[in-house]
């Protein structure tokens, strides 16, 4: 009964709606395959969003719909990629589902284990990489079922490309820690394109190799060298990324991840992107996806190109509700440059987008505010909380006053500002006092359970600071961790209407699979 009225639930709240006609050039290999219909596409972009669901999703929609802000955006990012005012790329998606999320031993999954789900359509433990849930058992990913099809394959996010979720569409390991075994992987995954950030060689030291097979120790420099040998282009920064051109094998990332590992050398939060100094650091993702396509795009077996939004989670984690509409509409971004593709090769194209989990338990409401929201007041935030902690830091060696602490509070967040409607009341300029104490003066008044539930693992004035100012918009957030909300499912494209429903994670890529001719 429960399992038939949630039937009826999602069939309420999905567009039934169907997106392929046509016939396309590969029929016949998908007739072979088992493909549905006999139609598979050629193309498939395939796109997650880190610790994204609907609220971050709605968030992000509602802000861009406030006066001014997109002119915000276009100032402190690279500027705006087919963003309409309120509306993201995501609402001309035609096929809409639900899926759940939870790993095999724990019901709030991690993102190793919903990427293993999200790539092979096999549920895991926490920790793993694409293995089975005892890790003895290595698990096929749709990517790796796409390069022995033939196709093309690329790899692309805003965070370390050996970060667990992209990690699961090449790599197979026990732990999302092992770098170094990432690293091999990558190495011999025979893949076409990998883009964003770059690996995490601090971690290598600690790697243990013992278990694996022909795999070497590496370096930062040993990795660069053993991928020139395997033919591959390495573009770092702005002018070889603009130069990479079809023919070779890629990988590219921004000019920073080579000096030195900051912020998981991952690429910059877009809303910090105005202060960088050097162009070599601000390639968005929506710039390394129609690069991707550029290399990938051919018309013999076409491609696979999967892309994560990253740091919309590192967001979601340290409840910045602004810089998270940053990462979302950044994603969308890219999203944006898969739909040209689309209306280019409708007939022969899959977009696909979902989210591995939801982060930070976002709600669009708050209690101080009943029934009101003001997102307009998000304009006022021109900084991510990353780049105010590491000014923290510089303060509290620097033994800033409260006073001058708050200005520059109001300077990046806007707080205090009447003019942008964000007085503070009495009860905010405590809050914010209690945290400078906690953190400046060492005053840990707090007993360690509520330090953990107002500050979590970040630094006090800039958790504070994020949590008035999502207040005053109106939103609000019940965790620093994951939750086991539902996540979207999109898509547009040959055979679409598979992804209307209500579903598992696993069935995602299974789905994909099979309307590729990848399974039977």
């Amino acid at each position: 009964m429960k399992s038939g009225i949630l039937s009826k639930l999602a069939l309420c709240i999905v567009a039934l709606l169907t997106s392929c006609s046509g016939t396309v050039s590969n029929d016949n290999q998908a007739q072979k395959n088992g493909a549905k219909n006999g139609k598979a596409p050629k193309y498939i972009f395939y796109f997650v969003g880190d610790g994204m669901s609907t609220p971050q999703i709605n968030m992000a929609e509602k802000a861009v719909s406030e006066e001014g802000f997109l002119e915000v955006f276009n100032t402190q990012t690279c500027g705006i990629y087919n963003l309409k005012p309120g509306r993201l790329n995501l609402r001309n998606f035609t096929a809409a589902g639900m899926a759940n999320t939870h790993a095999e031993n724990r019901y709030i999954t991690c993102s190793a284990a919903a990427a293993t789900a999200l790539s092979t359509g096999s549920k895991t433990t926490i920790n793993t990489i694409s293995m089975s849930g005892d890790r003895t058992q290595k698990l096929t990913s749709v990517a790796e079922m796409a390069k022995a099809a033939g196709k093309k394959v690329g790899v692309i996010t805003s965070v370390s490309i050996d970060h667990a979720t992209p990690a699961c569409f090449y790599a197979h390991t026990q732990d999302r820690n092992n770098y170094e075994i990432i690293a091999n992987y990558l190495l011999s995954s025979g893949f076409d394109y990998f883009a964003g950030g770059f690996t995490r060689y601090d971690k290598y030291e600690k790697s243990n190799l013992s278990d694996t097979v022909g795999f070497k120790d590496l370096t930062k420099d040993l990795l660069i060298d053993s991928l020139k040998a395997l033919g591959y282009e390495v573009a770092i920064g702005r002018q070889q990324f603009d130069a990479l051109k079809p023919g070779k094998k890629a990988l590219a990332t921004i000019a920073r991840t080579q000096k030195e590992v900051y912020d998981g050398n991952a690429l910059p939060y877009n809303i910090d992107l105005d202060i960088l100094e050097s162009d070599d650091d601000k390639i968005v993702l929506a710039q390394f996806v129609k690069k991707g396509i550029e290399l990938l795009y051919n018309d013999e077996n076409g491609f696979f190109l999967f892309t994560e939004g990253g740091k919309i989670d590192w967001a979601d984690h340290a409840n910045d509700a602004v810089s998270n509409v940053y990462e979302t509409i950044a994603l969308d971004q890219a999203i944006g440059v898969a739909m040209d593709f689309y209306r280019q090769h409708p007939d022969e194209t899959l977009i696909v987008f979902t989210g591995d989990h939801e982060c930070g338990g976002l709600t669009l409401g708050f209690a101080g505010k009943d029934y009101e929201s003001a997102f307009n007041v998000m304009k006022a935030q021109n900084t991510s909380f990353l780049t105010f902690e590491y000014l923290m830091l510089d303060y509290k060696k620097e033994k800033k006053s409260f006073d001058q602490v708050m200005a520059k509070v109001t300077e990046c967040f806007g707080l205090g500002d009447k003019q942008k409607g964000l007085e503070l009341t009495e009860y905010e300029k405590k809050r914010l006092k209690a945290a400078y104490d906690h953190f400046f003066k060492d005053k840990n008044t707090l007993s360690a359970e509520e330090t953990k539930l107002f500050y979590g693992t970040y630094e006090p004035v800039t958790v504070t600071a994020t949590h008035i100012l999502d207040n005053k918009s109106g939103v609000d957030w019940a965790s620093y961790a994951h939750t086991a909300l539902p996540v979207p499912v999109f898509a547009i494209g040959c055979n679409a209407d598979d992804f209307n429903g209500y579903f598992d994670n696993t069935d995602v890529p299974k789905k994909i699979m099979k309307i590729a001719g990848f399974v039977e």
